[in-house]
């Protein structure tokens, strides 16, 4: 009898409901991860329990409550800010480091083409030494103009050949002879039609605004850039991301799966949708780039930079030479024009003692350094390598974040696809917001793009056309469409303000003269086009 009903008891037993398969699992381990990750174990369950609860992770047995849910979702959208900031962070620094570089590279150029004034100028007897501060400033004025100065740079080269023509007419005129400031205004302004320095003052112009504007434009290109990358890596992601990263990194801990790795094409959907606004950069992200590789290009192109700066203090005595070789004829053509400069009492300068004074000069000529254009040459081929390696950032993100978080190539059999640990099926989508119509991870209005990031688009479209003015010697000055980017980060101002040796850029007045020429109305066009498909979208958002 004992045996018939033991087999009973047994049967009875095993017909019985019992608890759902794993319901006692200890959550010994998730409990320990959830405290390692900074939260308290209040409402933390022990063993598992029924899911019916979740709303991100997967329905089924969980050792995560909807408080425990909500708490890892929040930790997962600041965990993946903090890596998107992390590497905005070395992106800037790579700029900075540009920036550093160049700077001392253009600087010490400068510095050295100033240094050898005197030792170029120096046959020039007192027409150098009494006139230093005509020569540094500039030299001081040219620095300005490459940290940002609002200075036009054809009124600026202009006006010092005009001053050199009235101290070197002046220098010329005997002692018994007063020369008046009508009269030397008058002299100056014989500049442009008897061309006095034959063809320098032209010639020098148009390679040193060249030089000087593709630098400034350059170091603007690389501050732009950096401020770009800052603002658009502080964007927030949006709380549809912030669920979706949710159930990519965390619900596998809560399904007592914590080993197991997203699949890669699962972690690229999340991802691409997390980042869609930011991908949208890449097409004038790239085009800056390829502007700013072919400025750095343009320094070494003839005549090369180190070649204009170094060579100022030659063009210069080219300059007075020729003036003091041709001077008897000049003299003449500035009486038919000024009349005779000599007072009642006085006779006329004599143009033999000019002629004599002429004559012991020596043509001076600037013969570059091997060493200064090899230098040139490493300058500007690490400035475009590194260049080239920021060209696709934006749509690597994803893909650098996912390397980071996902399994491996050998793994995608027995990876998290968002479910359970098998193979994800769902194809990748393309880059950018439209693409993401039907991103199956990701839900996303993209009749609703971020507006912080649009105007950053803007700023690139506005640094690009920039650039490529200045390849053609133009500082167009397109106005700025954000709130502040005036150098920060630069070291170039503090706490927004510039001191006035080193003036902020973009900094300019708004009757700013340093639009050369017909620019300013085409400038003005060019602002209202730009800014459009900025208004429309934020008619859009209302």
């Amino acid at each position: 009898m004992r045996l018939p009903v033991l087999v009973c008891a047994l049967a009875c037993l095993s017909a019985a409901p019992g608890p759902a398969a794993g319901a006692d699992r200890s959550c010994a381990d998730l409990r320990q991860f959830y405290t390692g990750k900074g939260f308290t174990l209040a409402g933390v369950p022990q063993t598992e329990i029924s899911g019916e609860h979740l709303r991100m992770c997967p329905q089924g047995p969980t050792c995560c409550t909807s408080t425990m849910e909500e708490n890892l979702a929040g930790l997962s959208s600041r965990e993946t800010e903090g890596l998107i900031r992390e590497a905005g962070r070395s992106l800037q620094a790579a700029f900075n480091a540009l920036y550093r570089s160049f700077d001392t590279y253009f600087t010490e150029l400068h510095s050295r083409s100033e240094r050898s004034l005197q030792e170029v100028l120096a046959p020039l007897g007192s027409l150098y030494s009494q006139n230093t501060r005509l020569y540094g400033d500039l030299y001081s004025d040219l620095r300005q103009y490459y940290r940002g100065s609002a200075l036009n740079l054809d009124e600026t080269l202009s006006e010092f050949w005009s001053r050199l023509l009235e101290r070197t007419f002046k220098s010329a005129a005997p002692k018994d002879v007063t020369l008046s400031e009508d009269y030397l205004e008058c002299v100056a302004k014989q500049q442009e039609t008897l061309r006095p320095f034959g063809d320098v003052p032209r010639d020098t112009k148009t390679k040193v605004i060249r030089a000087f504007v593709t630098a400034r434009s350059f170091v603007q290109g690389l501050i732009v850039s950096g401020e770009v990358v800052r603002k658009v890596s502080q964007v927030s992601l949006s709380p549809e991301c912030g669920k979706a990263l949710m159930k990519l990194v965390y619900c596998p801990h809560c399904r007592g799966m914590p080993s197991i790795k997203p699949c890669s094409n699962y972690c690229s959907n999340v991802m691409k949708g997390c980042l869609a606004n930011q991908a949208d950069l890449d097409s004038e992200w790239q085009n800056l780039i390829d502007t700013m590789i072919q400025v750095a290009s343009s320094f070494s192109t003839e005549p090369s930079l180190d070649v204009v700066l170094s060579s100022i203090p030659a063009r210069i005595f080219e300059a007075v030479y020729y003036l003091q070789e041709n001077m008897e004829t000049f003299t003449a053509k500035v009486y038919q024009t000024c009349g005779n400069p000599g007072e009642p009492g006085t006779g006329s300068p004599s143009l033999h003692d000019q002629r004599k004074k002429s004559g012991s000069l020596t043509a001076s000529e600037y013969k570059p350094s091997p060493t200064a254009g090899l230098r040139l040459e490493m300058q500007v081929s690490d400035l475009s390598s590194k260049l080239r390696e920021m060209r696709q950032y934006w749509i690597q993100l994803p893909v650098a974040l996912c390397n980071k978080l996902a399994a491996g190539g050998t793994s995608q059999d027995k990876c998290w696809n968002g479910i359970t640990k098998a193979r994800y099926l769902p194809e990748v989508m393309g880059d950018g917001l439209a693409n993401q119509i039907n991103n199956p991870e990701v839900e996303l209005d993209i009749t609703k793009p971020d507006m912080t990031i649009r105007q950053q688009i803007m700023q690139l479209k506005i640094m690009s056309n920039k650039l490529k003015n200045a390849l053609d010697g133009n500082d167009v000055d397109f106005q700025d469409a954000s709130e502040d980017i005036s150098g920060s980060g630069s070291g170039m101002c503090i706490g927004g303000q510039c001191p006035r040796s080193r003036p902020g850029l973009y900094g300019y007045p708004p009757d700013n003269k340093g639009v050369r020429g017909t620019a300013t109305s085409q400038t003005r066009l060019w602002d209202l086009l730009l800014l459009l498909p900025l208004a429309v979208l934020l008619l859009l958002q209302r």
